[in-house]
């Protein structure tokens, strides 16, 4: 069995605009959500900037009793679900169970940085000053679990930790579950929550992160001077379904998934493959499943972490894709706007990229501004771009050498 996949709702919680309307306008724009870390001292550990979201409260979505249930990663993803439903227009039930119904999520971390926080409190006031909760909230399947029980979504679950690639996967995942006729409608959900000092400290040890401490410069995809990733907080999820039920119900289809494929380097814990074999292979493969041919893609959402080494492989891996034509495909690197929230990433562009067909607006790489040779593609620098395109391929790759693309298209209704 094999049946079409569109995506009917979107939510998002960011550092540059919360739902779908909020994001597009932070993301159009060139917001840069990036900012000096006002919510711990950074001193000694050598990075100072991250994107936090200081306008969520969870009381504006759900009450103070489900909130405590919660680590902040969870409610930031039952938040986002709650948006994407309500965008999707799906009439839900929630005291019916929906067996074809289910629920994916990326997290890299998880409730770690909730886990950080108790710990303090164990090392000062002992185990009983520990919140009773504290085994409930932080593993990573607690934010999938919470938003399949408020929806009584009993069909397919999935929580993934798949590092930076978690959020793609999950949309990916919940792609297939359709596609091969497990469900006829999916929340594919991402959310990280990290800003906390042993958490963010960690990266730092490795450095994975820029010690760059102005905001505007930090993160600078493809840039000759980047010199690492800035960390973010966010979450986003979409609706997913099968294609004949959205059309029966009437719904707004943001655009169709095409395609989807991951795999592994199998080759370092931190560093790319130097030959992109794999990366390589994971477009191809993407572009393979969707029946879509190279020539066909009208625009990238690049991985672009703002390390060194992953820009410059990412943009060897769309060469050997690409060919010739590599160097006419716009790329955009939205990280340089919303930072990097780790496993959340790849749910974020992939809302990015779903709502570029209705708009026909590509989004700048910001923070653009010494060419480096050996990133010589188009990035659409500092201003978003007008243009119509028909096909998107959205990169994320993760630690482990976890790779992923996804394949959107346009759906003409």
């Amino acid at each position: 069995m094999s049946r079409r996949v569109v995506i009917s709702g979107i939510g998002a919680v960011t550092p540059i605009g919360h739902r779908h309307s909020g994001f597009w306008n932070g993301v159009s724009r060139g917001t840069c959500g990036i900012k000096t870390i006002d919510r711990f001292d950074t001193t000694g550990i050598g990075a100072r900037v991250a994107a936090q979201v200081d306008d969520f409260d969870p009381l504006d979505y759900f009450d103070a009793k489900l909130a405590r249930r919660m680590d902040r990663f969870a409610q930031m993803a039952l938040a986002a679900a709650d948006m994407a439903v309500e965008d999707a227009g799906l009439e839900i039930d929630r005291k019916r169970l929906n067996p074809r119904a289910g629920v994916t999520m990326g997290t890299a971390l998880g409730g770690v940085s909730g886990a950080e926080r108790q710990h303090e409190r164990y090392m000062t006031q002992g185990l009983r000053s520990v919140d009773p909760s504290l085994a409930l909230v932080v593993f990573g399947g607690a934010g999938s679990s919470n938003i399949a029980i408020r929806y009584g979504f009993t069909g397919p679950s999935n929580a993934n930790s798949n590092s930076c690639a978690s959020g793609a996967i999950a949309v990916g995942e919940a792609f297939r579950y359709i596609k091969e006729g497990y469900a006829d409608v999916m929340i594919a959900a991402a959310a990280e929550a990290p800003l906390y000092p042993l958490t963010f400290g960690a990266f730092a040890l490795i450095k994975a992160l820029t010690f760059n401490p102005d905001p505007e410069t930090a993160c600078r995809p493809f840039d000759l001077r980047r010199d690492g990733f800035v960390m973010g907080e966010a979450s986003a999820a979409l609706v997913l379904e099968e294609l004949s039920q959205a059309l029966k119900r009437d719904a707004h289809i943001w655009c169709e998934v095409l395609g989807y494929s991951c795999n592994n380097d199998a080759y370092h814990m931190v560093a790319p493959r130097p030959d992109a074999a794999s990366t390589t292979r994971v477009m191809r493969d993407t572009l393979t499943q969707g029946s879509v041919k190279p020539q066909d893609i009208g625009y990238i959402n690049a991985h672009a972490s703002s390390t060194p080494l992953n820009d410059k492989i990412e943009t060897f891996a769309i060469k050997q894709v690409f060919g010739d034509r590599a160097g006419n495909i716009p790329i955009s690197g939205t990280k340089s706007m919303h930072a990097h929230p780790l496993g959340a990433t790849g749910a974020l562009e992939a809302a990015i990229c779903s709502m570029i067909f209705e708009k026909e607006l590509l989004p700048p790489t910001i923070h653009y501004a010494t060419p480096d040779p050996e990133c010589d593609l188009d990035y659409v620098p500092n201003q978003a771009r007008s243009q119509r395109v028909d096909y998107i391929l959205s990169n994320s790759f993760g630690f482990g050498g976890i790779n992923s693309s996804l394949l959107f298209g346009r759906h003409e209704g």
